[in-house]
């Protein structure tokens, strides 16, 4: 049984893994794929306010987007950690810790920390390079 706990466990972390990887790529997509499309925009947004008013729309759809992106990996954390938590107390009862450095938790959350920068700050430029160019 224990075995199996194991198991569903790392296929839970496997699963995080790639959610997360998901999310990343999705709003980094997003971000500059909209960055591309707003710049493009941005000169006929000076005489053309129905231009403008969708370079808005892409800016909240950034915004969304970037805010759900966020979320998603704050809960992605929070869930690695329980999980990596549940292995440690595992491998402890076991007498198996040594095998398993505790300190990784902390290399997960500055991992974390460094994704959400990447999400939040690619959608900064993406959102502010375009109205610059106007």
């Amino acid at each position: 049984m224990l075995e199996q706990v194991h198991n569903h466990i790392t296929s839970e972390l496997q699963q995080n893994t790639r959610t997360d990887t998901i999310f990343i790529l999705t709003s980094i997509l997003l971000n500059l794929v909209t960055l591309a499309i707003n710049s493009g925009m941005a000169e006929k947004s000076r005489t053309e306010t129905s231009m403008l008013a969708v370079m808005f729309m892409f800016v909240i759809l950034i915004v969304l987007v970037n805010v759900v992106v966020v979320i998603g990996l704050l809960k992605g954390r929070q869930t690695r950690t329980k999980l990596v938590r549940g292995l440690m107390a595992m491998y402890r009862d076991q007498d198996v810790s040594k095998y398993y450095d505790e300190t990784l938790l902390n290399n997960y959350n500055t991992r974390y920390n460094l994704f959400i920068m990447v999400v939040i700050c690619t959608g900064i430029i993406a959102t502010a390079v375009p109205f610059m160019l106007r």
